[in-house]
């Protein structure tokens, strides 16, 4: 785990929108900044906090700075969620048998 929470990270609607615009590739702050309409020096506060987290690398290139994601984090996440997907699948799976069950029940009381 990194050493801030993930889903602290992403709770934030700004990085989730400089998340998304980084699933498409590798992009130039600049470029972040024209997509989000959001001034650099805040692009640059959240691009630095996702770097912290584990989220997204950076590769210098002369006087710009280009961000990707990173995909370690987003496993760890999907792991976490897998986890809970079992559970809920499990459960649901249990509540469909007990619909079943009563449909059959009053399909019989029916006749």
């Amino acid at each position: 785990m990194y050493s801030t929470d993930i889903f602290q990270t992403l709770a934030d609607p700004t990085r989730r929108r400089i998340v998304e615009a980084l699933r498409h590739g590798e992009q130039a702050v600049n470029d972040i900044v024209d997509l989000l309409d959001i001034d650099q020096p805040g692009v640059s506060r959240h691009l630095r906090i996702l770097h912290e987290a584990g989220f997204v690398q950076v590769r210098p290139h002369a006087q710009q700075r280009f961000y990707s994601l990173r995909s370690e984090p987003f496993r760890e996440l999907a792991s976490w969620l897998t986890n809970y997907r079992i559970f809920w699948e499990a459960r649901l799976d249990h509540f469909a048998e007990a619909l079943d069950q009563r449909s059959r029940v009053r399909r019989k009381g029916k006749r």
